[in-house]
């Protein structure tokens, strides 16, 4: 085990799958010349070359359509957005060619494809780089959408992304790519594309979250723990396929369950667990599943509603204390 960041896990992830497979390449704004926005891709150019790590216009729609295209080819391309917001100018070519072009095409054509960047708010970004999508991809049939938080879950997630025969969106946290967490030496390393992690045991409530807000769950069960309430804190990991199980078994055990997560309440992922749960465990819950989202408004500029719209600790201690009925 290292102890390294966020961003380096991620790099290491690619570079690793790049050197076993020289179909891999890496391509978008940036990632080449500049090191990455993030600095994610730094040093990549260097090692495997302008062919391999290509820098592209301000062209999302372009640049997506290639990586579709030369996937159906054979090729395994890594497309990165500078942000998933810049993903609605490509939506098409991932909602419409890299999903259902496997169906369409009878089974001749797989789209072994990665699309990957930064998701959600990082500060005072403003409503249009702020938005969290991965309940609109995860809606969409033939894509798989994964949300890391940790460099190892980032790193082993990534790699089994790149290798896998379907179209995989990876959604990161723009404010994330500086933490620092242990990761496994080699360069085996997978998680699987379908089972979510139990990051703290507890019997007294379920919490589900993903990507970024596992940490703002975790610090509510730091919180809760001192006032004797024991939380268990499921990280899905996985947003398409849901390991529903693991959320079901905990349930069954708590028989309480409250989801966090940072997009709008709407047709969000939170509400597609609180359905499992009430199908698959009603007669074990003692309360109704709680949500604690992002607000319903696009995300303002001003610092302080920023704080207001995004789910914190102290929203999540009060969803805890509802379902305890204290």
């Amino acid at each position: 085990m290292r102890e390294i960041q966020f961003r380096e896990a991620i790099r290491e992830a690619m570079s690793e799958e790049m050197r076993r497979d020289d179909r891999v390449y890496l391509m978008g704004e940036e990632v080449a010349e500049y090191n990455g926005a993030y600095k994610v891709s730094q040093g990549m150019l260097q090692e495997f070359g302008p062919k391999r790590v290509i820098d592209t216009p301000i062209s999302e729609l372009g640049f997506a359509g290639i990586g579709v295209g030369s996937a159906m080819v054979g090729l395994r391309p890594i497309i990165e957005f500078m942000t998933f917001n810049f993903s609605l100018v490509a939506i098409d070519q991932v909602i419409n060619n890299a999903a259902k072009m496997y169906q369409m095409s009878g089974g001749q054509y797989n789209v072994p494809i990665v699309f990957r960047g930064p998701s959600g708010s990082a500060g005072q970004l403003a409503a249009t780089h702020s938005q969290s999508f991965e309940n609109w991809f995860a809606n969409t049939p033939g894509l798989k959408v994964v949300t890391p938080s940790t460099p190892a879950d980032g790193k082993g997630l990534l790699k089994s992304a790149i290798r896998d025969p379907n179209p995989v969106l990876v959604m990161e946290s723009e404010v994330m790519y500086g933490m620092k967490g242990p990761v496994p030496d080699h360069e085996e390393f997978l998680i699987p594309l379908d089972k979510a992690d139990i990051k703290r045991a507890g019997k007294d409530v379920t919490i589900v979250s993903f990507g970024k807000m596992v940490h703002v769950a975790l610090e509510a069960c730091t919180e809760l723990a001192k006032e004797g309430i024991d939380a268990e804190m499921i990280d899905l990991r996985c947003l398409r396929p849901i390991d529903y199980d693991t959320v079901i078994e905990s349930v069954k055990k708590t028989n309480r369950c409250v989801v966090v997560e940072e997009s709008w309440p709407l047709a969000s992922m939170s509400s597609e667990i609180a359905y499992i749960i009430q199908k698959r465990a009603f007669d074990f819950m003692d309360a109704p599943v709680v949500r604690v989202t992002g607000r319903d408004t696009p995300l303002p500029y001003s610092s302080t509603l920023v704080d207001t719209f995004l789910p914190n600790a102290q929203r999540t201690i009060e969803a805890v204390k509802q379902v305890m009925y204290r």
